[in-house]
């Protein structure tokens, strides 16, 4: 994964109402949610909803599929697996990592 990719998503993320939406998307998996759904839970309208989904698309963190008259809308896991590893990469210097609360940790 590009680093600009991974800036890409974690600026998107660092806005509350995004970071809502793609949790609620995590939790709701393979089955996704159409933005009325996602609307009612957090309430606010669908212009603003519609605004920060495009923002999530355009950092590659959720996509978007047509179903009949709805829009359903997914968490991009594999994508969202990259920037964790992107993260991640040279965690420990490259050793096994251990829990923080580990009485042996080398983080």
């Amino acid at each position: 994964m590009e680093e600009q990719d991974v800036i890409r998503s974690l600026a998107a993320l660092a806005h509350s109402l995004r970071l809502q939406v793609f949790r609620m998307l995590v939790v709701a998996g393979q089955d996704g949610l159409t933005p009325s759904a996602m609307g009612e839970v957090l309430d606010v309208p669908g212009a603003t909803l519609s605004f920060h989904l495009k923002e999530l698309m355009n950092a590659k963190l959720v996509t978007q599929e047509r179903d009949g008259r709805n829009l359903i809308y997914r968490a991009a896991f594999d994508h969202m697996d990259g920037v964790l590893g992107f993260l991640t990469e040279n965690c420990c210097q490259g050793e096994a990592c251990l829990s923080p609360s580990a009485t042996n940790c080398k983080c």
